[in-house]
């Protein structure tokens, strides 16, 4: 299937954006298809159901921050439907080998972070796959009761060469044809812990012909002697997730059951299992529907769990919260909010059409959410002392507003001294063409003037060398009668203006300038290694001089350092004594061609 490859908007409008699920619920609203239901203490359930059900085997990423907003943001959006609606928070924990409790503490704390809950009036709609594994072990014995399902005894590569390929047919295990006396003793024995693991497993007994591989008589339970985070050893055997996931949805009543594309070919088992059980008499009418959606591929990132967690156990980052990672919580720590996310989300849209995201849509997203709130402050990252030789005086208040649009919020006010900070890159000994900040007198001509900001205008008149050669100080003076908002100012007029702190109030501060984790735009396509495109300038630290406002940043608040970028007091290691801000995404897209 060809990927279409959605870039950012030059504009920061939000355009029209596909999402066909809405128009699948409207008519389904419309035509009351779930309309009329009752739970089984006969209280009227919503018209739109809808659920989220990650494995708690590892953190969550950025596509299921897509999931999250559309699953919670259908239910929210459709509150006004016959009886409301509400979206699930499920875990589909049928994995203990891979499953673990601090998993679903983090799931809960991001769905949380990015604004949703399971609670509805009085009830929490929180749910776990393993709740239902006594009746979904009574579902598979009613299944081998009815001859739809039987114990097989070949090896897992036995299983699989039987199933054929889109090709070959596949060929009937022979075990096929087991009584169903001896299926139901063989399946008891499993789930009494009397066989090791695979030396059976439970399979459904479809068609072994059919051109859909998923419906080659797949199995539904495996046997597994490991130790779950939930139910611990009451269970040695464990149903698979094509028969688990589905009858969950079914239990709690689910109407629209929302995944992503790669489970399109599993729809026909879903609906299967489904009718199979309702035909029995154990599962309600009318049934949940599965519908898919293009899954979210994003240019430089990976979201395969088993590839982010080799990121973080072979260390080539810092832990799951890594600011470069992918995961919610390094999305978090890098800087995003839950506002620029759900931006990023709507602008990219939901259709069955797969597509490739640019980074920028989602750097854009967080810009544009920043830029009309975020304060204002000045960060010097590469600091070089400027002397004010004939500044004698005391300290001189300047000011500058906290937000240039947002007169309310104030003015935040500091010294000029006769010490400065200046960044490094506003001189240069030797001036190129087009290069109108510091620069000394050259050729008999004075050296250049510029204006610090909301400052004076000053004119350089030397430099200082250190014993390597390299520029330590820059010397200026400064025109008394220039001040930013004073009349005199306007007697002025000068080409360049640089961002400063007074060398007396300036605030150290350790900053941490992240960049794209891979070189690469699909470091994981064809016959890729992703770790042969890590990019070894995705992190950098230095130490550098910010506004003396900062002393009272707190962690996650964000703040647009002008001339730099937008940048976030880091979530842990931030504090008033030792303060520390991650860059969390340029002014502008510096990776554009």
């Amino acid at each position: 299937m060809s990927k279409e490859l959605i870039k950012t908007n030059e504009t920061s409008a939000t355009t029209e954006v596909s999402n066909f699920l809405r128009q699948i619920i409207d008519h389904d609203c419309h035509s009351q298809t779930y309309s009329n239901r009752t739970d089984s203490d006969g209280r009227p359930l919503p018209s739109v159901i809808t659920r989220f059900p990650p494995e708690p085997n590892g953190y969550l990423h950025i596509g299921h921050a897509k999931s999250i907003f559309l699953n919670f943001g259908l239910a929210r959006d459709y509150a006004h439907a016959i009886n409301g609606a509400r979206c699930h928070m499920r875990f589909d924990d049928t994995n203990p080998a891979k499953e673990e409790t601090e998993y679903v503490n983090t799931i809960l704390e991001s769905v949380q972070w990015l604004g949703f809950n399971w609670v509805y009036g009085d009830q929490t709609c929180l749910y776990y796959a393993s709740d239902y594994f006594d009746l979904l072990y009574q579902f598979a014995e009613l299944l081998i009761q009815e001859g739809k399902a039987y114990i097989d005894s070949q090896s897992a590569d036995q299983i699989h060469k039987s199933r054929g390929n889109f090709i070959d047919l596949g060929t009937n295990s022979p075990f096929r044809d087991r009584s169903v006396a001896e299926n139901l003793a063989l399946f008891r024995e499993m789930k009494a812990g009397k066989f090791q693991d695979g030396e059976h497993v439970l399979r459904l007994k479809i068609d072994m012909s059919h051109p859909n591989l998923v419906m080659r008589d797949p199995v539904i339970y495996r046997i597994r002697h490991a130790h779950h985070h939930r139910t611990g050893d009451k269970w040695c055997i464990y149903p698979l997730y094509d028969f688990t996931h589905c009858i969950s949805d079914a239990l709690e009543r689910v109407t629209h059951s929302i995944c992503t594309l790669e489970f399109e070919n599993n729809r026909p088992l879903y609906e299967w299992i489904l009718n199979a059980l309702c035909d029995a008499g154990v599962l309600p009418a009318p049934l949940p529907h599965q519908y898919e959606f293009a899954r979210l591929n994003l240019t430089y990132a990976i979201t395969s769990k088993r590839k982010l967690l080799q990121l973080v156990q072979d260390h080539h980052v810092d832990g799951w919260n890594d600011p470069r990672m992918p995961t919610l919580v390094g999305l978090r720590r890098r800087g995003f909010t839950p506002k620029s996310l759900q931006l990023f989300c709507e602008r990219i849209g939901v259709s069955k059409a797969d597509s490739w995201i640019e980074m920028s849509v989602l750097e854009q997203a967080l810009r544009d959410d920043l830029d009309p709130s975020a304060h204002r402050a000045v960060a010097v990252m590469k600091p070089l002392k400027l002397v004010i030789d004939n500044f004698d005086q005391a300290p001189e208040l300047c000011s500058a507003p906290i937000h240039p649009h947002l007169e309310d919020l104030g003015r935040r006010e500091f010294y000029l001294t006769k010490e400065l900070w200046i960044e490094a890159d506003d001189f240069m000994q030797e001036p190129v063409k087009g290069f109108f900040r510091l620069f000394p007198p050259i050729n008999g001509q004075p050296g250049n003037r510029v204006r610090l900001r909301y400052g004076f205008v000053i004119e350089c008149t030397g430099f200082d060398l250190g014993a390597d050669g390299q520029v330590v100080a820059v010397h200026a003076n400064y025109f008394p009668d220039s001040k930013s908002g004073t009349e005199g100012a306007n007697t002025y007029k000068v080409k360049g203006n640089i961002h400063w702190l007074s060398v007396a109030d300036a605030l150290p501060a350790e900053i941490r300038v992240y960049d794209r984790l891979f070189t690469d735009p699909n470091p994981t396509g064809g016959d890729k290694d992703f770790l042969d495109f890590l990019n070894p300038k995705s992190k950098s630290v230095i130490q550098a001089y910010v506004d003396p406002s900062l002393a009272n940043a707190n962690p996650e608040q964000s703040f647009q350092f002008e001339r730099h970028g937008y940048y976030v007091a880091d979530q842990f290691d931030h504090s008033k004594a030792t303060p520390v801000f991650n860059l969390s995404v340029g002014l502008k897209d510096t990776w554009k061609k």
